[in-house]
């Protein structure tokens, strides 16, 4: 796990160190362990490494295979590396690291950019073709780890974070109207390639991207995910026997597959605990952590309960952390500094805050995102099942934060336009595979929705502190699995049904049955005090006023009553506003 970055000139210059040692000291802390960098006339590269694989110096970055006329920097974990060492020493390729960077460059030597194909883990990585002058970006199917770029007419830049590109200057930071929509009204995804930058772009999930010397691009996509039913239909208790068999594989990988030891995100929900479990079927207790904040009238701000109950039921080495509402709002800015966009989620300054704490214990955490998309586990999926209608009037009214309405009567008309989220959601739930409509709600959450929201808020956060998070219930041969049970058994039981019958007397019932919960942070929920206060004065100040996004009579109505604007999926709409403008100016506005 680490940070890359780098530059290709198009305009016959080399490439400015300068701006690639920028780049590096931006997103330093995501790889504290090492730096490297690589030049070779028009291109550089840089790497932060974070050592979790090989921790010798045979595993630092960029590698560089002279032989072969490759260099590489790499982020992200591949957990069927050595499977794929096997095989390519069978192939006649040699080995002088243990890690999985050196498997990439032979993988790449020996099948070229359909390497990509072979890979079960996450990655995001730049390879450098020595002789041909190209160079190729790539990233995972579920985009789990980052790749932003920014692009000139002289020069390409990329790295893990947009912090690092608009470090190295020259980026367009004006407002792009069409991601602006999204912002809010699809609970701040914005579907690559897009941010809310026009200077910045991010390269899709399941892509690889090739950039030649005159700058022209050639993107290719390597994987589709689908949702059929096979040919040959499963019993709910098959099914429930290859889930649970694909489970054990994948956790157990998802803790071997390191050289460091590697703990668990415990929030007390079903998912994490049921990692926990899985991992005790193994004979592994890892190390576990949870947290919680102070209450509020409408809201607990811990789950303790349940994790305490899974900690004691495995005998885990269990760390309970416990944030006063006081250090939410003094470390929000730096939370938000680690954000590579803007993000709602009123949970991201807890993983910050989490991620802060268990670091000093472990560099390397499973987490449990992913499972309620991949499974079924919120309560708008039934809903949006029972609805009539065009597909995007069955997910609209019980997902978007904003009807287009609303969204152009907040924002000043050089911002408005057309329902661009509506012709989005339309044109991609259209353009998957799947045989009902909840299949391709499914799927377009899992490889669209997750991938700019939870996913890369637990990649931002854990990162800020050096901390790997891998996320198990993305692991593409389960989803894929995944994709084929029937929605009916997702549904089951209050969502989840099928992943709940495997975590039956595996962990705890009183996990199991208890009522959906989520990660809370009631203060920035229930925006009252010094909370509201802060937001106040962000969306008062004359930097927003300046900026011009908001119509203020629409920021005046949340103000006066904060409590009673929430969004479908029960986020202060107040927040959202607050969030994109302090994004902005501590992310922006000190460049200028």
């Amino acid at each position: 796990m680490c940070g890359i970055a780098g530059e290709l000139r198009f305009d016959g210059q080399r490439a400015d160190l300068a701006a690639v040692g920028r780049m590096m000291r931006a997103i330093e802390r995501r790889g504290p362990d090492h730096a490297g960098s690589f030049s070779d006339g028009p291109l550089a590269l840089g790497h932060q490494r974070l050592s979790i694989l090989d921790l010798s110096i045979h595993g630092h970055q960029p590698m560089v295979d002279r032989e072969a006329g490759l260099a590489l920097v790499f982020n992200g974990t591949l957990y069927n590396h050595p499977e794929l060492r096997e095989e390519l020493r069978h192939r006649g390729h040699r080995f002088s690291s243990t890690g999985d960077t050196e498997v990439i460059l032979r993988a790449w030597a020996e099948w070229g950019p359909e390497c990509v194909r072979h890979f079960r883990g996450m990655f995001a990585f730049a390879l450098w073709e020595m002789e041909s002058k190209r160079l190729w970006l790539a990233r995972d199917r579920f985009g789990i780890k980052p790749l932003y770029y920014a692009k000139t007419a002289t020069r390409l830049h990329f790295a893990s974070s947009s912090q690092a590109l608009l470090a190295a200057g020259g980026v367009d930071t004006s407002i792009d109207p069409i991601a602006l929509h999204h912002q809010f009204t699809l609970h701040a995804v914005v579907p690559a390639p897009r941010t809310v930058l026009n200077g910045i772009r991010k390269l899709a999930p399941a892509h690889v991207l090739r950039i030649d010397m005159d700058g022209s691009e050639t993107p290719h996509r390597y994987w589709e995910l689908t949702a059929h039913r096979p040919p040959d239909a499963l019993s709910e208790d098959e099914w429930t026997e290859a889930l649970r068999g694909k489970l054990m594989e994948t956790t157990a990988r998802h803790q071997a597959i390191s050289d460091v030891p590697v703990g668990v995100l415990l929030s007390g929900g079903l998912d994490s605990s049921l990692l926990v479990g899985l991992l005790a079927a193994h004979g592994t207790l890892p190390r576990t952590f949870s947290i919680g904040f102070e209450d509020q009238p409408e809201e607990k701000g811990s789950e303790f309960e349940y994790s305490d109950l899974v900690a004691e039921r495995f005998g885990t080495e269990h760390t309970r952390i416990v944030i006063p509402n006081g250090e939410v709002l003094n470390r929000l800015p730096e939370a938000i500094d680690a954000m590579s966009e803007p993000m709602v989620g009123q949970d991201a300054v807890a993983f910050y805050l989490l991620s802060e704490q268990v670091s000093k214990h472990v560099k390397v955490v499973q987490s449990g995102q992913g499972a309620d998309e991949v499974f079924a586990g919120y309560f708008w999926y039934p809903q949006m099942d029972a609805a009539q209608g065009t597909d995007l009037e069955r997910f609209a009214p019980r997902y978007f934060d904003r009807d287009d309405a609303e969204f152009q009567a907040m924002v000043t008309p050089p911002y408005r336009g057309a329902d661009y989220t509506g012709r989005l959601v339309s044109e991609r739930l259209a353009a998957i595979r799947g045989d009902t409509f909840l299949d391709r709600v499914l799927a377009f959450d899992a490889t669209t929705l997750i991938v700019d929201d939870p996913v890369k808020r637990v990649d931002n956060m854990t990162m800020a502190w050096g901390l790997e998070a891998r996320v198990p219930f993305l692991d593409h041969e389960l989803v894929e699995l995944a994709m084929q049970i029937p929605p009916s058994l997702k549904m089951a039981d209050g969502g989840k049904g099928i992943l709940k019958k495997v975590a039956r007397g595996m962990i705890p019932d009183g996990v199991i049955d208890r009522p959906k919960g989520y990660f809370p942070v009631p203060a920035l929920k229930f925006v009252r005090g010094e909370f509201l206060d802060f937001m106040r004065d962000i969306l008062t100040s004359q930097a927003c006023r300046e900026r011009g996004i908001f119509e203020r009579g629409y920021v005046d109505r949340l103000l006066a009553e904060p409590d009673r604007h929430f969004t479908r999926l029960l986020g202060s709409k107040l927040w959202h506003l607050a969030l994109l403008e302090l994004w902005l100016q501590r992310n922006v506005d000190g460049l200028r």
